[in-house]
């Protein structure tokens, strides 16, 4: 690698890195949660528009409280094939994965969304000539076994709604594809704009997409549970993206990573516990020994590519 090109260095506080990196987990862990109660009240473009809004107006407003809000000079700087790619993928794969969430349960969206970054590794393998160890290969073939395993639990737990199921989990499978295109593109983005200022865009371009679409006057029915779960999802985006940046700039992308995608087992140890608490708005998601193998083997294989990338081949 040339000389010239500089790197980012992390600070060096893992333990920071590790407790942003939690926070973040636990946000993702009970966000399909979250989203599976909202939806019992609301339409997924609705929800999808007030995420984005939110998330948009709060960021806009921290920028702006700090002086960093992108330029003009800065905006024409951006590519606008990759800006609507990144906004493209990133609205279809929140509106695919509600309504995934809808016709599926919390766990099963939690574990399918995991195809998500290794679809954008596979991608970076052509696009940027990236390679991976025969260490990370090995944990595709363990995710894909893991993800298996899960499904055929799944489907036999739910063959009373089969067609349902099937057609929840293709979508959630394009969602996961459409993230790929929308990471790919974001990190093309970041060469012109610092990470912030293109989230920015992103959320209030995705904002404005789906607003046609919106029932806003729906959001005021809302009450109780629904409405603390709704204002859950809409800061999820914010809060658990900003704690994943700020964890990047104390510890290593790799050792982030492999800790993310322990945001699968919250999801599962939130769905066993919590019904009892809701049961008007959540059912138990009973996992057979063979489900819970499944969905931990999705796990220790996102866990193998993430950290892979530091083995040699």
């Amino acid at each position: 690698m040339p000389s010239s090109i500089r790197l980012h260095q992390v600070s060096g506080r893992s333990r920071l890195g590790l407790a942003l990196s939690l926070i973040t987990v636990l946000l993702w862990g009970f966000l399909a949660i979250a989203l599976k109660i909202v939806l019992q009240q609301l339409d997924p473009f609705t929800v999808t528009w007030f995420r984005f809004t939110v998330s948009g107006v709060f960021l806009g407003g921290y920028l702006a409280l700090r002086q960093q809000l992108p330029t003009l000079q800065q905006l024409q700087k951006i590519s606008l094939p990759l800006f609507l790619v990144a906004v493209g993928g990133l609205s279809l794969n929140y509106i695919l994965f509600l309504i995934g969430v809808g016709k599926t349960s919390a766990n099963n969206a939690q574990v399918i969304t995991q195809i998500a970054p290794v679809m954008m590794g596979l991608a970076s393998l052509v696009i940027f000539k990236e390679k991976y160890t025969y260490r990370q290969w090995g944990g595709v073939a363990i995710l894909v076994c893991g993800l298996l395993l899960f499904s055929h639990d799944q489907v036999r737990s739910l063959v009373t709604s089969f067609d349902t199921y099937m057609w929840g989990n293709t979508l959630l499978v394009l969602g996961a594809i459409v993230w790929a295109f929308y990471g790919l593109a974001q990190k093309q983005l970041l060469l012109n704009l610092p990470s912030t200022s293109v989230l920015l865009c992103l959320y209030l371009s995705a904002a404005t997409l789906f607003a046609p679409m919106a029932h806003p006057t729906r959001l005021f029915t809302l009450s109780g549970l629904p409405l603390v779960a709704l204002i859950f999802c809409a800061f999820n985006t914010l809060i658990a993206y900003g704690a994943f940046a700020a964890a990047l700039e104390h510890w290593e992308a790799s050792r982030v990573s492999a800790v993310i995608t322990l945001a699968p087992l919250v999801t599962l140890a939130a769905s066993a516990i919590l019904p009892s608490f809701a049961p008007q708005f959540l059912t138990p998601s009973p996992l057979s020994l063979l489900g819970y193998s499944g969905a931990i083997a999705v796990v220790i294989g996102s866990m193998i590519i993430s950290l892979g990338a530091n083995a040699k081949n």
